[in-house]
């Protein structure tokens, strides 16, 4: 069954998605590798404002490349979502993430916050990073501009194709 989802997500979206289930997703998201993931907990552990407002929203786990001549963005090709298990339960947690967006398997403590906070993971296709960036409309870096790629983007999605890989109540594709 195939759902079409628009970004901010509420606890009911989530909850209503289950592994396995195929997705059209639209709307805002934003884009964080590991060096951004590091200093959101850094300011969280400082007790200062992040830069972007997390509640509700996805994080895309990619480092897109330059955008050429008329497009807004490069490939934007999922990256390994392991590199972000040490960050992302407290992400979840704390700031209400709803989603995320890679490839690979998760941790087992990245699985148990997503079903106690209620957050899911969506499988982008690796490999598809062209075929990807057609669906990205619009993108801007917001954030941490000085990590090149890994910056935090706010990318504007229309029609992205995504499997709800790992989802909020425990059952996994993988």
């Amino acid at each position: 069954m195939k759902k079409i989802l628009t970004t901010p997500f509420s606890l009911e979206d989530i909850r209503s998605l289950n592994a396995g289930d195929r997705v059209v997703l639209s709307g805002v998201v934003y884009t964080g590798r590991d060096a951004a993931h590091k200093r959101l907990c850094a300011m969280l552990d400082k007790g200062e404002a992040l830069p972007v407002d997390l509640n509700g929203q996805a994080i895309y786990f990619v480092g897109p490349c330059p955008a050429p001549p008329g497009r807004p963005i490069g490939s934007a090709g999922p990256t390994t979502s392991g590199r972000m298990d040490a960050y992302s339960p407290r992400i979840i947690k704390e700031c209400g993430l709803r989603a995320m967006i890679g490839k690979g398997d998760r941790s087992q403590a990245v699985k148990d916050a997503m079903q106690e906070y209620g957050c899911v993971y969506f499988a982008a296709t690796g490999g598809a990073g062209a075929l990807i960036a057609n669906s990205i409309v619009k993108a801007e870096v917001v954030a941490f501009d000085d990590l090149g790629p890994e910056a935090i983007y706010k990318l504007e999605l229309k029609e992205l194709p995504l499997v709800v890989a790992i989802d909020s109540h425990g059952k996994s594709m993988y």
